[in-house]
């Protein structure tokens, strides 16, 4: 191929996903334990035994010990994918951590997997809640097709349990605290490197992205920021839902992805596997009825792992894997949902 003035043009490289890996806690809290903990921390309310998994369909979640931080779950994760890859951290170019947790508000989480690491390439932070990671991998593929780095690692420490509300005053405070009992701790790990872009070479095949961010307010953990700097109460350190805010906008927005992503459906569609974000089993049930999307080619790991955030996509590919469900040059589909509002998705090539 040659240029306007003769000079040759060279294909911008491809990022192609080399390696994947998850890091769960052992430790795992059944929905019957969380009742037991409302329970223990002197509720008023106290559900009735089963109320929380009939109405989220979880079975249970993962918890981290007391004094694990989401970087360190981001490292464990790191470190996997890099021995599956075969790689070393300091052949790495560049490091995101990627996630809706954090360690602390400066520095950046990045440095703190980084210094766990062992890395010495440049660092930062993605943060877009549950869709961090699918907006990690569009900073890679834009850095890896303009050649500005080679390998970039990806990783994702959440540690969701942290924003759970356990003191509950009545029936209504526990049903806008559910999604604080659905959220698992997690690491992920995402290894992208540069690779050719030919018609059936592996990589990122599309990226596509909207959002509706009049819809901010639909879940919120607001205690730490500017608006609330010094709120360390129940009402603003845990994760909370505002009206049925979230699952309107969540419903409603599914045609602004359709619409951002029309062309990229039917190849969604398509795909060998297809990953859903998953806050619950409704909402999971609802976003492959309303696409729609092929049921058997979905997974609902949310009902027995529970709502892993930005580790959530990520897990359903190691799953996915695990149980031969995708093979070399199989096209998989990763489609995310975020508070804030925003829907994202990615096509990748096996």
């Amino acid at each position: 191929m040659t240029g306007r003035y003769g000079g040759a043009v060279l294909e911008a490289p491809r990022a192609r996903l080399t390696a994947i890996a998850v890091h769960l806690p052992s430790r795992y809290r059944t929905m019957e334990e969380i009742r037991a903990g409302i329970a223990a921390a002197g509720s008023p309310y106290v559900p009735r035994p089963g109320l929380i998994e009939d109405i989220t369909g979880v079975r249970g979640v993962h918890a981290c010990e007391e004094g694990v931080c989401a970087s360190d779950l981001a490292a464990a994760a790191a470190r996997k994918a890099l021995a599956d890859a075969g790689l070393t951290i300091g052949e790495v170019d560049l490091l995101l951590f990627a996630a809706t947790s954090k360690d602390m508000i400066e520095p950046s989480t990045s440095h703190l997997v980084a210094a766990k690491l062992g890395a010495t390439c440049p660092v930062f932070d993605v943060t877009n809640a549950c869709n961090s990671v699918l907006n990690a991998m569009e900073v890679a593929s834009a850095f890896i097709a303009t050649r500005r780095y080679r390998r970039v690692l990806i990783a994702c420490g959440e540690v969701g349990s942290t924003v759970t509300r356990w003191h509950v005053p009545d029936h209504e405070a526990l049903l806008r605290a559910m999604p604080g009992y659905t959220v698992s701790d997690a690491g992920a790990a995402l290894l992208l490197t540069a690779g050719p872009a030919g018609d059936g070479d592996p990589g990122v095949l599309a990226l596509r992205f909207t959002a509706d961010s009049t819809a901010w307010n639909a879940c919120t953990v607001s205690g730490g920021g500017t608006m609330h700097p010094r709120a360390f109460d129940d009402e603003h350190m845990t994760i909370r839902l505002n009206g049925d805010l979230l699952r309107t906008t969540a419903g409603e927005g599914l045609p602004f992805l359709q619409r951002a992503a029309e062309r990229e459906l039917e190849t969604v569609r398509s795909s060998a596997f297809i990953a859903v974000h998953q806050i619950g089993m409704p909402q999971f049930q609802e976003m492959v009825d309303k696409l729609p999307l092929p049921a058997d080619r979905c997974m609902p790991t949310v009902a027995e792992h529970g709502n892993c955030a930005a580790a959530s996509l990520p897990l359903q590919l190691v799953k996915a894997l695990e149980t031969d469900r995708i093979e070399p040059g199989d096209t998989v589909a990763m489609l995310g949902l975020a508070s804030g509002m925003s829907f994202g998705l990615a096509l990748i090539r096996w």
